[in-house]
């Protein structure tokens, strides 16, 4: 594999996760598209993996929420 031309992967059984930066949650894209934000890791790999089902936005969605800055942080 070229590093400067990384293979990206996909097809029918590529999910991914993505940490979102400066917060505890991860963006969870599912083969279909499909995304959504979880804190939990255990209720993210359960939303991917019951592809198709529960893959919609709707009232059990989890809400986004807005990185604090830095200096807030450690203040």
């Amino acid at each position: 594999m070229n590093p400067l031309h990384p293979t990206v992967l996909t097809g029918d059984n590529v999910f991914r996760i993505h940490w979102i930066l400066g917060t505890d949650r991860l963006l969870a894209v599912c083969h279909c598209g499909a995304e959504r934000e979880f804190e939990d890791p255990v209720l993210l790999w359960d939303w991917l993996l019951g592809h198709p089902n529960d893959h919609r936005a709707g009232p059990e969605s989890e809400p986004a929420v807005a990185p604090q800055p830095l200096h807030e942080v450690f203040a």
